[in-house]
C-alpha cells in the first residue's frame, strides 16, 4: 500500500509540474519532492501523530529539499516546492466541509473547515520555518 502511495504522489506532484510549465528535466525532481514529502507525512500519520503536526513537519522537510534542488539545479524554488506540496494540500476535506453545508450538518462543516484550515497553516508554517532555518544557517556559514 505505501509503495502505490508514494508513486501514486510522485506522478500527481510531477502532473501539477507539467500543468505549469516546470522545465520537462526537472519534472521528476519536483515529484521526488512530492514523494518525499508524502513519504514523511504518512510515516508519521501512522506512528499516530496528528495530522497537523505531520504535515507541517513533511511541509518543513519539502521546502528543506526544495531549497537543495534550487541551489543545485539553478531554479527558482518555487518550481520545487510549489509541485511538492500538492499532496499535503486538504482539498478533499475543503470539498467535504462544503458538502456539509449543503446539506446543513454544519456542526461537521465547520469541523472539517477548521481541520482544513489548520492543514493549510501547517503548510504554510512549515515552509516559513524552513526558510527561517536556512536564513540562520547561511548567517552562521558566512561568519
Amino acid at each position: 500500500m505505501m509503495i502505490e502511495q508514494l508513486v501514486t504522489s510522485l506522478i500527481a506532484s510531477a502532473a501539477f509540474g507539467l500543468m505549469f510549465n516546470v522545465p520537462k528535466k526537472l519534472l521528476g525532481h519536483c515529484g521526488f519532492v512530492g514523494m518525499i514529502g508524502w513519504f514523511i507525512y504518512i510515516s508519521f500519520v501512522e506512528h499516530k501523530a496528528d495530522s497537523v503536526f505531520a504535515t507541517f513537519v513533511s511541509a518543513f522537510f519539502i521546502a528543506v529539499v526544495s531549497q537543495l534542488f534550487a541551489r543545485m539545479y539553478k531554479t527558482p524554488i518555487t518550481v520545487f516546492s510549489i509541485s511538492g506540496i500538492i499532496p499535503l494540500v486538504p482539498g478533499g476535506m475543503a470539498y467535504e466541509a462544503m458538502r456539509y453545508v449543503v446539506m446543513n450538518d454544519y456542526s461537521m462543516a465547520i469541523q472539517l473547515a477548521a481541520k482544513a484550515f489548520m492543514i493549510s497553516g501547517a503548510i504554510a508554517m512549515g515552509i516559513v520555518f524552513s526558510e527561517v532555518a536556512n536564513q540562520l544557517v547561511k548567517k552562521r556559514t558566512s561568519r
